[in-house]
């Protein structure tokens, strides 16, 4: 599938179907075609042309959809912008990318960051010009540019291409088992690979509707199911950690739902299994990153779903996981996770270095460490840059995270090691409480002791308000380690 073309086709297969929604209106496929035709004309008319860079610094909202389209209409290349980012950051980014043109909320067109041209979204022509632009086909053209959060150094862009996107969506919509009757509730942020793939491309490319939310809020989430009446939502560990610590009155009608999918961090079993029971809402956990275009792992949607894996490759992609000689391990052993498949980026852009030692002879390797059961069920234990070494012995910190989560007083637990003279490294825990609750770290503790081996335990608990995240809603251990010095006197 082009999906350059793909309104088109959209708009001749079914004119007067819901296409796409937000909180201002909703668009029928012939009439997102006619915004999307407007927006490349206006883009067109702006000097946009093949291979230039359009970055779109929006909140979720119909226009980022219909720039997208439009963009890709003109053999030109998308990379969303975290809205949140300082100046530096937003100029970094375009001035890596090399953008050519900036649309933002608000303002009007002049020089904008970084002296790049700037479109106010309100500006964007709604109606087509005289010049109708006819969609470019090429899967080797680059997508979109992704930059990476930058929690390991500076955010680089991952570049995905027509051939990157068109295979991940067409694996979703065989492992989602998605139909022109499925409507996607979008609530994480577009900048992300997550919510451009798994919520927008995919459930349109099945010919199914999205529902554009703004900004997650727990306390009218339910609202927007009960009215808008989805059949499935991605979302973040933290998200479903929020929404299953909500007073006991909170009982929604969510029988639209078919599932709910968990993803960009690993989620305890205990939550899972604690959200399903009382909202009635199966949750896929899955794995993936965006040099992988999103997804490679799903716990099936019609199939064993194992609480504490992240379940089984999508249809066309391959898993190993490997020690750092590069030799296959067997089931059950850890190593780092790599993978293989058409959905396996292009590369880093201008950082041919760093594009090549993580993709090595097709294989996308993660950095991630886990292991395959016999079934090929994939188990995360941790990131390779997160393990901790403690007097030799090697210490992931999922599996302690697994186990404080377990307390019904934690609604988050993120563990990290900690400089230490004598071990090397020592394992020092962050827990959050759940809302009108007290974490009594004594007994957590005792818990610990209780569950894990004695080296594993961690040697402090620090209770706080609330666990640092990056962008996207992942945990930021980077920040929990620059701080910790002097945060940790207060436990």
């Amino acid at each position: 599938m082009d999906f350059a073309s793909l309104p088109d086709l959209r708009a001749d297969l079914d004119p007067h179907g819901p296409a796409i929604s937000d909180a201002t209106g909703s668009l029928t496929n012939a009439q997102l075609l006619a915004r999307v035709r407007a927006a490349a004309g206006h883009l067109q008319h702006l000097g946009i042309g093949p291979g230039d860079v359009v970055a779109l610094k929006l909140t979720n909202r119909v226009e980022f959809v219909v720039l997208l389209f439009a963009t890709w209409r003109l053999g030109a290349t998308v990379t969303p912008v975290n809205p949140a980012l300082t100046e530096i950051e937003v100029v970094r980014q375009l001035g890596d990318s090399a953008a050519r043109l900036l649309v933002v909320e608000d303002g009007c067109a002049g020089a904008g960051d970084g002296g790049v041209a700037t479109l106010a979204v309100d500006e964007l022509f709604q109606e087509a010009t005289e010049t109708d632009p006819t969609p470019r086909a090429d899967s080797s053209a680059l997508a979109l540019l992704i930059y990476t959060s930058g929690t390991t150094g500076v955010p680089k862009g991952v570049m995905l291409d027509h051939a990157n996107i068109d295979a991940m969506a067409e694996m979703g919509v065989q492992a989602l088992q998605l139909g022109p009757a499925d409507r996607c509730l979008l609530i994480l942020p577009l900048f992300h690979v997550n919510g451009i793939v798994v919520s927008v491309l995919t459930p349109l490319l099945a010919g199914a509707s999205v529902i554009i939310a703004g900004r997650f809020d727990p306390r009218t989430f339910f609202d927007l199911v009960e009215s808008k009446r989805p059949t499935y939502f991605s979302a973040v560990p933290t998200i479903y950690n929020i929404l299953a610590a909500l007073p006991d009155d909170v009982r929604p009608d969510t029988s639209s739902l078919r599932f709910g999918i968990c993803g960009a961090a690993p989620a305890p079993p205990e939550l899972l299994t604690r959200f399903e029971d009382r909202y009635g809402c199966p949750l896929l956990e899955g794995y993936g990153l965006s040099e992988g275009t999103c997804a490679t792992t799903l716990n099936p949607v019609a199939g064993p779903r194992r609480a504490g894996t992240v379940g089984i490759a999508f249809p066309g992609q391959e898993i190993r996981i490997v020690d750092e000689n590069g030799t296959e391990m067997g089931p059950g052993v850890p190593g780092e996770v790599v993978v293989r498949g058409p959905n396996v980026m292009r590369g880093y852009l201008g950082r041919p270095d760093d594009t090549a030692r993580v993709v090595v002879d097709g294989w996308l390797h993660t950095g991630d460490v886990g292991h395959l059961d016999a079934e090929g069920y994939l188990t995360l234990v941790g990131r390779s840059k997160d393990m901790i070494i403690r007097g030799g012995e090697n210490i992931y910190p999922k599996e302690i995270e697994d186990v404080l989560a377990g307390d019904p007083t934690v609604l988050e637990a993120a563990v990290i090691g900690v400089p230490d003279d004598k071990w090397g490294e020592v394992v020092v825990a962050y827990v959050q409480p759940r809302p009108d609750t007290r974490v009594d770290t004594a007994s957590l503790t005792a818990l610990c002791a209780r569950k894990l081996s004695h080296y594993k335990r961690p040697t402090t608990i620090v209770v706080v308000d609330a666990i640092a995240k990056n962008a996207v809603g992942k945990i930021d251990k980077t920040s929990l380690r620059t701080t910790h010095p002097t945060t940790a006197a207060a436990s």
